[in-house]
Parts: structure tokens; C-alpha cells; sequence
């Protein structure tokens, strides 16, 4: 039985899930309720998208005459139902600030690939990131082929083009002896279960402010990842639900962590009592002093402080994640199984960030190899391992031979 929805505005839609498991989305126009229905809700999505641009777009495209600007803006807008808050007002401020100063005036049809690269070259030349310029270049593929979709050009002039090459950030990792040293600091410090959460989960920072008591199941010593905290320009801190599927998971917590919890709940109890009427309860487990979520860029400046009295090498805190993964996978556990703590989408993704680690294991594994087919051959009983070498060795005559 489908729920009832509360009539909406002229091109306001609904996107919601029929008991049959399929998904609906429904649009009003011209005073007139219009539905679609289809087995997921991307295509739901893809369906809104197209039929709000088409009610809402305020220009004529006939003879070719729309703006590069006209038309990212509305691509934008109409953009903004399928995509995360934080990625629309990113998309929306590179481009404002990059794409629409200096291509804004270009109409679409005169738009040729040459002229896209000769804006990324610019942008390059006046100092703007290389990360930056694939993110404008990100917007204006997959805005250009909506266009190419809706039949306003032949084809999408960003398809092709020549890309700046992106070097991410060098991860870096610490070994045993450098996160126990990096624990031991922490002892003292207000954060010392979240830091060990980091270490021993390899959860994400926005993930691990983002828990809330109700995810922990004591029982069996599990934690549910749901949420994560995000910044959202203009908006402030929020609560979004993670990128993908494998996102939402399930880990299983050492006792070690499980103790650490434990205290971590006995100590806020006491923050509770001292913030009195000022503490909000959010149920987190790693609120701010008065129950809200903790700022990120505190939580760096403590961490920052932990590493100069710890005297260690100075490291991001996603850099915890990667110590994580790689303690993982040098301790033997399963590509797939760290995969899955990580919350990748796919094992693919933990063999390209870690899969360098495996050729730092290949000669611990033709070692292990090595010492355990000796050890098979040992065990042999040694006339057995003689017929077999006789059995090599010795020539076969396949013929009836002469005598001499």
C-alpha cells in the first residue's frame, strides 16, 4: 500500500518506494500530476532530472543560441536533486569562479574540444590546482552530456580532452613501534578511545565523530557505521548517510577497544554533569563539551599536539587509516575482509591504495613457501624420495633396442 504525499508546487517532484520494492517519482505541470515508474531509483532520478530541466529552463535553444552559462546554471539547479549537498555547492562554486568567468559567453554548439583545453591550461598557468582543473573538467563532461542527451548538441566537446595529470598526497603510515608511542601520548588526552577507534577500525574521521551509542551493540561487541558528519558551505556541520552501500557496515571490536568505550562513557558522564542545562543530547560518542559534534579542526589541533610530545613524524589523521589498513594487511588478514572494516566500495579500490604493501610481503611469502615444501619433503620416507628421483632421472626406451 503506497503512503499518501502531500500535494506539492507546480515542478516540485517525489521520488519514493512502492511495497512491490519498485520506485515512483511524480512531477506536477501545468496543474497536472504526471508519475514514472522503474526498478531503481537512479532511474527515477534520471527521469526528474530530464523532466525538470525541460519545465524549468527559461531560454530558447532554438538555432544553437544558449550559453555555456545559461546552461550550467540550469544544469545545476536541476542537477541538485541527484547529487549530495556538499557536491552541488562545490560544483557550483568552481563553477562560478572558474568555468562561467571564461566560458560562460561561449554558446554550446560553438564549443569545439580545443577550447577546453585551452582553458585548463590557463587555469593552470594562473596557479589554480591540478585537482581543481579535473573537478571543473568533471563538471563539464557530465553537464555536456546531459546536453548531448537532450539533443542541444551532437556530441560532448569535454570527451577526450587532454587531462593534467593528478598525483594524490603521499600516504603516509606509521609502524608498531611508532603507534605505541603514538598511544602512549594519548593516554592523557580527552580522545584517547577515539584515537584508538582510528588506529584499530580504520574508520574515517567524519565516520568516528558521526557514532552514536545507539550503533554499539555491547553484546556483541559490534559498532554500526550510518552516518558521517560533513561541512556543507553556507549550512555548517551535518549529518549525511555514507557515499555507497558498502559504506553502511558492521565492525567487530576488540576488547581492547570495547574497555576503551566503556571508560570513554564513565568519563562523559562527568562532562555531562559539569555542563548541567548546557549540555544537548545528541548521543554521541564523541561529542564536543557540551553535546554537539566536535569540531574537526579541534580534534586536528590535538592531534597535532599529541605528535610534536610524541616527537613522531607529522601525519594527517587520515594517515591513521592508512596505519590501520596497513597493520591489516602486513598482520595477514584478507585483502577483501580489510576491505570490507575500510567500507570500499569494491576490493579493487584497497588493492590500488595498498596493493604496494604486497610486494613488501613477496619475499615473506616464498620464504613461507619455501620452508613449508621442505618441510612436506622431509617427512618423506627417504626410499620413497629416491624412486621418485629415479623415477625422474632414468632414461625411457620406447623401442626395442639391438644388442650390442
Amino acid at each position: 500500500m503506497e503512503m499518501a504525499k502531500k500535494i506539492r508546487g507546480h515542478g516540485e517532484g517525489s521520488i519514493f518506494q512502492r511495497s512491490n520494492g519498485t520506485w515512483r517519482t511524480q512531477l506536477t505541470m501545468n496543474g497536472e500530476r504526471i508519475s514514472y515508474s522503474a526498478k531503481t531509483k537512479s532511474e527515477c532520478i534520471d527521469w526528474l532530472t530530464t523532466m525538470q530541466f525541460r519545465l524549468n529552463r527559461r531560454f530558447d535553444y532554438q538555432g544553437g543560441k544558449t550559453s555555456l552559462k545559461t546552461y550550467i546554471e540550469q544544469w545545476l539547479e536541476n542537477h541538485k536533486v541527484s547529487i549530495r549537498s556538499k557536491t552541488y555547492h562545490r560544483y557550483k562554486g568552481l563553477s562560478e569562479k572558474y568555468i562561467i568567468p571564461r566560458l560562460g559567453d561561449t554558446d554550446l554548439n560553438d564549443l569545439h574540444p580545443q577550447n577546453i583545453e585551452w582553458f585548463y591550461a590557463d587555469l593552470l598557468a594562473d596557479g589554480v590546482g591540478i585537482r581543481s582543473v579535473r573537478l571543473c573538467h568533471s563538471i563539464l563532461h557530465c553537464a555536456l552530456k546531459k546536453a548531448v542527451t537532450y539533443g542541444w548538441i551532437t556530441r560532448n566537446p569535454a570527451h577526450g580532452v587532454t587531462l593534467p595529470k593528478y598525483k594524490p598526497a603521499e600516504m603516509q603510515v606509521w609502524n608498531d613501534g611508532q603507534v605505541s608511542l603514538f598511544l602512549a601520548a594519548a593516554e592523557s588526552s580527552h580522545y584517547k578511545a577515539l584515537y584508538h577507534i582510528a588506529i584499530t577500525t580504520g574508520m574515517r574521521q567524519g565516520e568516528i565523530i558521526g557514532l552514536q551509542w545507539s550503533d554499539l551493540d555491547w553484546n556483541r561487541g559490534a559498532i554500526q557505521i550510518q552516518r558521517q558528519i560533513q561541512r556543507v558551505r553556507g549550512q555548517g556541520w551535518s549529518f549525511v548517510e555514507p557515499k555507497t552501500r558498502k559504506g553502511r557496515r558492521k565492525i567487530i571490536l576488540g576488547e581492547g577497544s570495547l574497555h576503551a568505550l566503556r571508560f570513554h562513557k564513565v568519563q562523559q558522564r562527568i562532562t555531562i554533569e559539569v555542563a548541567g542545562v548546557r549540555w544537548q543530547d545528541h548521543d554521541l560518542i564523541f561529542p564536543n563539551s557540551l553535546g554537539k559534534p566536535l569540531d574537526p579542526s579541534n580534534l586536528r589541533l590535538n592531534f597535532t599536539r599529541l605528535l610534536v610530545e610524541a616527537d613522531l613524524p607529522k601525519i594527517r589523521f587520515h594517515d591513521l587509516r592508512h596505519t590501520a589498513a596497513s597493520l591489516m594487511l602486513n598482520n595477514g588478514i584478507p585483502l577483501i575482509v580489510v576491505s570490507r572494516i575500510l567500507g570500499h566500495a569494491k576490493p579493487s579500490i584497497t588493492l590500488d591504495l595498498y596493493g604496494h604493501l604486497y610486494h613488501e610481503m613477496l619475499g615473506e611469502a616464498a620464504k613461507i613457501m619455501d620452508e613449508l615444501v621442505t618441510s612436506i619433503k622431509a617427512e618423506l620416507p627417504r626410499n620413497e624420495i629416491l624412486d621418485d628421483k629415479l623415477h625422474q632421472t632414468a632414461p625411457i626406451c620406447t623401442r626395442k633396442c639391438k644388442p650390442d
